[in-house]
């Protein structure tokens, strides 16, 4: 069974973005980290959306790839001209070994099960130089029970769960782990930081995770 699906809402997110939505506005955590990149590093933004932190960064004066499934995000940040787009789904990365100094994916790699998961940061971890960073999101099991409060939910696989809720993604798989979980997720990684972090909603928790490939 197809777990990857969660594309095809954001898809129809992307195309109807208003101005003003939250998902134009790059987050605290990545402008830091890309404060401390080196002048003109090659950076990969893995589940760009509509560019918030791509053309951030790209800004700054580095070489942004914008990968996307969803291709009316990568439309959006086409207009601009200052990052290169590419449309390929997350666990089939389409650039060569050792091509990027920084990996970013905010909000991204959770959505499907541990395999698509586990093949997604092999994927990461392939790309990326060794001694290059990584910054992204991961769901936390914290969350789950807000979540089983809001609506029914069912677990398909191994931490992987579905949730009768319509007009938002999570009718999609989502994958929802503990600390010791995610770390052993992230093999050929060093942590460099990670905190259990509740987002704008109540109970909305993510782990905030910088890591270092070895």
């Amino acid at each position: 069974m197809k777990t990857d699906t969660a594309d095809a809402h954001w898809n129809d997110q992307w195309a109807n973005i208003e101005a003003g939505s939250k998902w134009l506005t790059p987050e605290p955590d990545v402008t830091a980290w890309a404060e401390a990149f080196a002048p003109g590093s090659r950076v990969l933004d893995l589940g760009a959306g509509v560019g918030r932190h791509a053309l951030w960064i790209a800004e700054r004066g580095h070489q942004v790839t914008a990968l996307d499934a969803a291709p009316e995000g990568l439309v959006e940040i086409a207009r601009f001209g200052s990052v290169e787009t590419v449309e390929a789904r997350m666990h089939a990365l389409p650039f060569d070994d050792a091509s990027f100094d920084h990996v970013l994916s905010w909000n991204v790699i959770y959505h499907g099960d541990e395999d698509i998961l586990l093949r997604t940061i092999a994927e990461i971890r392939r790309v990326l130089k060794p001694g290059g960073t990584y910054l992204g999101t991961m769901l936390s099991k914290r969350r789950l029970p807000y979540e089983q409060a809001k609506a029914e939910g069912n677990e398909i696989s191994q931490n992987t769960w579905v949730f009768d809720s319509p007009e938002t993604d999570k009718v999609h798989p989502h994958y929802y782990c503990s600390a010791a979980e995610l770390v052993a997720l992230f093999s050929g990684f060093e942590v460099i930081a990670l905190r259990d972090q509740e987002h704008e909603r109540p109970g909305s928790y993510h782990w905030h995770l910088t890591l270092e490939r070895l």
